[in-house]
């Protein structure tokens, strides 16, 4: 008798099935872990509209708009859309792209305001 090696259905079964539960866990880590690093960029575009209008608001008696700000353009992102409305205060709103791969994004809107207020 010769004496056959390998793998038997079931073995293979099985290892079928962990694999399937590895990556129904991993899968949606790994998504969670993209939208947190576009969020950090939506954080990053906030802080500079933020730093730009302190710079302007240092020279001026108010605030400015984005073009004043940002002379050479103002920062852009490929998953957040930044606006920003001024006057005697200021409020910076970075928005998920409609339509994009932050859409639909459970924190929504990020709202940075002149007296320090900010709100996922």
């Amino acid at each position: 008798m010769r004496h056959q090696s390998g793998f038997t259905l079931i073995e293979l079964m099985i290892v079928v099935a962990v694999l399937g539960i590895i990556a129904a866990i991993a899968f949606p880590a790994y998504g969670e872990y993209l939208r947190e690093g576009r969020r950090a960029e939506a954080v990053n575009g906030v802080g500079k509209y933020q730093m730009a209008q302190e710079r302007w608001r240092a020279e001026h008696a108010g605030f400015g708009t984005a073009a004043q700000i940002f002379p050479t353009g103002a920062p852009t992102s490929e998953f957040y859309t930044f606006t920003t409305t001024n006057g005697a205060t200021y409020t910076i709103t970075a928005a998920p792209t409609p339509g994009g791969k932050m859409a639909g994004d459970s924190c929504g809107n990020l709202v940075a305001t002149s007296n320090g207020t900010t709100k996922p």
